[in-house]
Parts: structure tokens; C-alpha cells; sequence
């Protein structure tokens, strides 16, 4: 067994836990004439390019939030504290494949069930920082919008991939949970620093999860057409 093989075992064994959880009410999609319809009513390939720009577009804003909450809140001299005082990312389990061998070796399943988790994790900490953000005095409204924006569409999002797993995979029932380490409970009263270098975190490390959200999706994408030539650059 290689290394990428070991990896993606030790993930799987991590995450995924024998819970049976029964699929959620599916996304509602629009056609070509602008009419809702159901997304498991149209095919996997049209789903599968809606996933992707609902993910392009969530990375998008994750990275402008990151931006505009590190500007107004985080002083320059306090940017590499972060690491330093314990704050890391509770998912970087998920590790991007840097070369052609390991893209060829991972399947489907692994990275639309990779996908799924990490969305899922982050459903819980982007609502509490909603609730944190409310407690900034000089919070820019442009920033509580577009976290409330990225809350609601990851919870589209988790709808969307979950009809494309039954329909790419033909699993009429998940074996999912949350990532627990991504979802502790959160102190609403902690030290002014304390907060702004945990909610700091959480903006950089959503961003970094959105990005390869995006890249796996785009990934899957480009292997249901010729699986060899794929590359992430």
C-alpha cells in the first residue's frame, strides 16, 4: 500500500463513522428559462457544473471576508500569532493530491465524501460567527452580509452534493458525520484577543477548506472525461 493509499485509509477512518444518516430535501435548481426545478431532476453533468459554481463562488467570498476581517481587525504584528498560540485548522486532515499518480489513485467516492465533510463541518462554526461578529463594535456591515450569504449557500451546497452523490454513486443513504474537532463549543465570552485571533482562524482556515472544496469538485469534474490527463497545478 502507498503512501497517498495510507492517507486517504487513515481519513476515512478518522471521519467517516458508522452513522447511517438518511439524505436531505434536495436543492432547488433553475433551467435555462429561469424556472425552479428539482436538481435531482436534471443530469449529473449539469449538477455536477452548478456544484462547481456554487463552491467557485463560496471561495470566492471566503476569500474577501478573510480579507476584510483581517484588515479592519487583526494588526499586522498579531498575522503570525495565530499558528503560535495554538490555532489551527481542525480539518487539514484533507490533504490536496500533488501529483498525476496520487490524482489517478483516489476515486470518486473519496472526494465527493470528502467534499460532503467538509462542508458539513464548517455548517456549525460559520453560524457562530455570525453570532460573533454581532459583537464588534466596527464590524462593516459588508462583512456580516457576506458571512450570512456563505452560511446559507453552504447549506445549499451540502444539499447539492448530496443529490450528486446518489446520483454519481447511487447511494440512496450516507455513512457521514460531522467532524467533530470543527464543530467544539465556542466560549461567547472570551478575551477581546483571544477572540479576534479565534475568529481570525476561522475566516483563514474556511478559506483554505473552500478552496479545496472547489478543487476536488473541479477535480471530479475533469476525471469524468479522460481520469489520465488530470493535473492540479
Amino acid at each position: 500500500m502507498n503512501m497517498m493509499q495510507v492517507m486517504q485509509s487513515v481519513v476515512w477512518a478518522v471521519l467517516l463513522w458508522p452513522c447511517l444518516v438518511s439524505l436531505g430535501v434536495p436543492l432547488e435548481c433553475k433551467d435555462e428559462q429561469g424556472s425552479i426545478i428539482l436538481c435531482a431532476s436534471i443530469s449529473k453533468e449539469k449538477l455536477l457544473d452548478r456544484v462547481i459554481q456554487h463552491a467557485e463562488l463560496i471561495y470566492r467570498v471566503s476569500e474577501e471576508s478573510c480579507t476584510l476581517f483581517e484588515e479592519m481587525f487583526v494588526p499586522f504584528s498579531m498575522r503570525s500569532q495565530r499558528n503560535q498560540a495554538g490555532y489551527t485548522c481542525a480539518t487539514k486532515a484533507f490533504p490536496i493530491p500533488g501529483s498525476k499518480s496520487e490524482i489517478q489513485q483516489i476515486s470518486d467516492k473519496w472526494l465527493l465524501h470528502s467534499v460532503l465533510i467538509l462542508v458539513q463541518s464548517w455548517i456549525e462554526p460559520l453560524v457562530y460567527l455570525q453570532t460573533t461578529l454581532d459583537r464588534y463594535d466596527d464590524a462593516p456591515d459588508t462583512l456580516l452580509k457576506k458571512t450570512k450569504w456563505v452560511s446559507e449557500k453552504l447549506l445549499s451546497l451540502e444539499q447539492g452534493v448530496v443529490v450528486l452523490i446518489r446520483k454519481m454513486l447511487d447511494d440512496d443513504m450516507l455513512t457521514t458525520s460531522y467532524y467533530e474537532q470543527g464543530v467544539a463549543p465556542y466560549d461567547l465570552q472570551p478575551e477581546v484577543l483571544e477572540s479576534v485571533l479565534r475568529d481570525y482562524t476561522l475566516f483563514s482556515c474556511f478559506k483554505k477548506d473552500a478552496h479545496k472544496m472547489e478543487t476536488f469538485l473541479k477535480l471530479l469534474k475533469c476525471r469524468q472525461t479522460d481520469k489520465y490527463s488530470c493535473f492540479l497545478h
